[in-house]
């Protein structure tokens, strides 16, 4: 008898069980979670550079390096006036990425245009195309056409 009992106590405190489980008060308890306090992040800091690189540029790694070598360290207003006015082929593609690093650092950063200088400028090899020119007695000699990637970092002062 006492396990008949202890049965029915059971069965009973299961049904209680799955009534406060299907009741519309258990259902909102469930639903509701603990509220976490929304922590604040910190807000990036400030890019205080801007690039840009121009790859593949057909002009040979050692002529550019001679024209980059006149603007390094000059404010960015400064070297594109060198460059007008000098008389080499790299002048017009270092210009340009030159303009790019300027307009990236006003646009995207929000940097003032008068304060930029040339942080860093370099010049490394590109890819090289292999071509052949045709010499004499039906042979060939080799052609390496040279390319370079330009990269220029612009800061404030």
């Amino acid at each position: 008898m006492a396990e008949k009992k202890t049965k029915k106590v059971a069965e009973e405190v299961k049904e209680e069980v799955k009534e406060e489980a299907t009741s519309p008060k258990a259902k909102k308890a469930k639903k509701e979670k603990p509220v976490k306090e929304e922590v604040k992040k910190p807000s990036k800091p400030m890019p205080t550079e801007a690039r840009a690189i121009a790859t593949n540029v057909r002009v040979t790694p050692r002529k550019v390096r001679l024209v980059i070598d006149l603007v390094r360290g000059k404010s960015v207003n400064e070297a594109l006036g060198i460059l007008e006015n000098v008389n080499r082929a790299a002048s017009e593609p270092v210009s340009k990425v030159i303009r790019s690093a300027m307009a990236n650092a006003t646009n995207n950063f929000g940097m003032d245009k008068d304060a930029l200088y040339i942080d860093t400028i370099y010049a490394n090899d590109g890819l090289r195309m292999k071509r052949y020119m045709p010499r004499a007695k039906g042979s060939a000699s080799g052609l390496v056409k040279r390319t370079s990637h330009i990269t220029v970092v612009v800061k404030m002062r």
